[in-house]
């Protein structure tokens, strides 16, 4: 199913390229540029980009929609495992004897660390 997702997810990436390439820029962003003519039909200059604006908003919304969707999937789907569990990785034995910053903990003991007093 994720697979089915992922191909989607590429076609809607690729459309979304294609849909703002096809764009007109008109200089200024944010709608500020442009002339157009008045007419304000729908093959003119201004009912073309509005069109394809609307196309990009569709286009986008679906891509972020299937982004979401398929990260609630892969949530589902991992659960609580850890990457090492998947692998079939045995966890190494802590030898009690050694202190617990050379047993691979990246924080330090419970109780601080000790250093040793400084020589004057």
């Amino acid at each position: 199913m994720q697979n089915v997702l992922l191909i989607i997810l590429l076609l809607l990436a690729l459309a979304l390229i294609i849909v703002v390439l096809m764009q007109r820029s008109e200089g200024g962003g944010l709608g500020m540029g442009g002339g157009g003519g008045g007419g304000g039909g729908m093959m003119s200059g201004r009912g073309a980009a509005s069109a394809l604006s609307k196309v990009t908003w569709i286009v986008a919304a679906a891509f972020l929609s299937l982004c979401i969707a398929l990260t609630i999937i892969a949530a589902r789907e991992s659960g609580n495992a850890s990457v090492l569990d998947r692998l079939g990785v045995e966890q190494p034995e802590r030898d009690p004897s050694l202190p617990a910053q050379l047993q691979g903990d990246l924080l330090p003991p419970s109780g601080g660390l000790e250093l040793p007093p400084a020589a004057e």
